[in-house]
C-alpha cells in the first residue's frame, strides 16, 4: 500500500497552506477581488481534479470531458466552501468533484441508457463490492451481494450485466498505433502522487479520531497486509472479533467521510 509521492511533503504543505491563505483573502472582499483569489485556488489544485478525472477514463468518456466535468467540480467547490468549517478545503473538495463525475455518468455517459434503477443498483453495488471482498476474501458472488444490499440476485446479475454501457467496444480491440497495440494498451495510468494528495488530506482527519488500537488494525491490515486471523492472533483475539472490530472501523470512516461539512463530528472514540 506504500506509494512514492511525486509531490514532497512539503510542497503539499505548501499548496495547503497557500490555498488556505487565497480562500481567507477571499472572504469578505468584493469583486473583482474576490473571484481572482478564487481561480488561483482553482489553478492550484487542478492537478487534483486531473488526478480524480483519470479514474473514469477507462469507462470509455473522453479524457478531455472527463477533466472538464472534474474541473467543474472544483470550481463549485472553491465557490461553495466555508472558512467557519473546520473542514480542510481538499476533504471538502474531493467529494464534490467525485459527485459531479459520478452525476455526468449518470446523466450523460451511457452508450446504450438502462432504465433508472438499474443504473441505481449499479450505484449500490460498488459501494458495497468493496466491503465484501474485504471481509471475504474474493468477489462476492451475486446472492451475497444481494443479501448485502437486501435485494434479489436476479437483480444483481441484471445490474452487472450492463456494466459496459458506458462503451461497447473492447478494450482489446487494435488501437490506431502500429505494431498490434490495443486500446486498453494506449490508456494513461493515473498520477499516483496527486492520488496520494487526495488520499492524505480526506483520510487523515478521520484517522485522527480513532484509538490506538483502531489505527493498529488498520496499519497491520493495509499497510502490512496481514489476514484477520494473523491479526488476531497479535492482538490476542479471534479472527471474527478481528472481523467485527475492523468492519466497525471502517463504518466509522465511512461515516466521517460522508458527513456535510456543516454537521458536526461525531465524539471520538476512547484511546485504547
Amino acid at each position: 500500500m506504500t506509494i512514492a509521492p511525486v509531490l514532497a511533503a512539503d510542497s503539499r504543505q505548501h499548496i495547503a497552506d497557500t490555498t488556505q491563505e487565497l480562500l481567507e483573502q477571499a472572504d469578505g472582499v468584493p469583486d473583482p477581488w474576490h473571484q481572482q483569489l478564487l481561480d488561483q485556488v482553482i489553478i492550484l489544485n487542478a492537478p487534483v481534479a486531473r488526478s480524480i478525472a483519470s479514474r473514469y477514463r477507462s469507462k470509455g468518456v473522453d479524457a478531455d470531458d472527463l477533466e472538464q466535468v472534474a474541473y467543474l467540480g472544483l470550481v463549485k467547490a472553491a465557490n461553495g466552501y466555508r472558512l467557519d468549517t473546520s473542514t480542510a478545503f481538499l476533504s471538502y473538495a474531493v467529494p464534490t468533484i467525485r459527485g459531479e463525475l459520478k452525476r455526468y455518468f449518470r446523466d450523460c455517459a451511457w452508450t446504450v441508457r438502462p432504465p433508472r434503477r438499474v443504473q441505481e443498483m449499479q450505484g449500490s453495488i460498488a459501494a458495497a463490492e468493496p466491503e465484501l471482498t474485504q471481509r471475504l476474501g474474493r468477489l462476492p458472488s451475486d446472492e451475497e451481494t444481494a443479501e448485502a444490499l437486501g435485494t434479489e440476485a436476479v437483480e444483481i446479475a441484471e445490474a452487472t450485466s450492463v456494466r459496459t454501457c458506458f462503451n461497447a467496444l473492447s478494450l482489446d480491440a487494435p488501437g490506431a498505433a502500429e505494431g498490434g497495440t490495443t486500446l486498453g494498451e494506449t490508456v494513461a495510468a493515473a498520477e499516483d502522487g496527486y492520488e496520494l494528495v487526495e488520499n492524505v488530506h480526506t483520510l487523515t482527519p478521520a484517522v485522527s479520531e480513532l484509538g490506538d488500537r483502531d489505527r493498529r488494525i488498520l496499519e497491520l491490515r493495509f499497510c502490512d497486509g496481514r489476514t484477520q486471523e494473523e491479526i488476531g492472533r497479535e492482538l490476542g483475539v479471534s479472527q471474527m472479533h478481528v472481523s467485527r472490530l475492523l468492519r466497525g472501523i471502517l463504518d466509522r470512516l465511512r461515516a466521517e467521510l460522508t458527513r456535510p461539512p456543516d454537521r458536526p463530528a461525531r465524539p471520538s472514540t476512547a484511546r485504547s
